[in-house]
């Protein structure tokens, strides 16, 4: 069965999306051309070694509390709370306690 992905005036409830918390990690919610918007869950000690992205990002922490390493300085990121990073800047994440995210990708600068 292929994923569904929202659709231009489609409102998304992130907290039915949140249903399936114990059976999926990540879920793309939207996803073109220029851009994607994934939900990631981290769990509390789960680690995402530091990487380069080719685009800028933004990590959204809707759920919980990680701690986002982004040039050079390790910053701490709970419920509410954003953070842009830009293109070609390696970072790495790791779960403070059980999270929720959303990040979004822009593929076109």
């Amino acid at each position: 069965m292929a994923t569904h992905h929202a659709v231009p005036g489609e409102i998304v409830d992130l907290t039915s999306w949140a249903n399936d918390l114990p059976y999926e990690k990540t879920k793309t919610i939207i996803k073109t051309d220029e851009m994607e918007l994934a939900r990631l869950v981290i769990h509390k000690g789960e680690e995402y070694p530091s990487h380069n992205m080719p685009m800028p990002i933004i990590v959204h922490c809707v759920e919980g509390k990680i701690e986002l390493t982004v040039m050079g300085a390790a910053k701490k990121l709970q419920s509410g709370q954003l953070l842009y990073h830009t293109s070609g800047e390696p970072y790495s994440l790791k779960g403070m306690e059980d999270a929720v995210i959303l990040l979004t990708l822009f593929r076109a600068e």
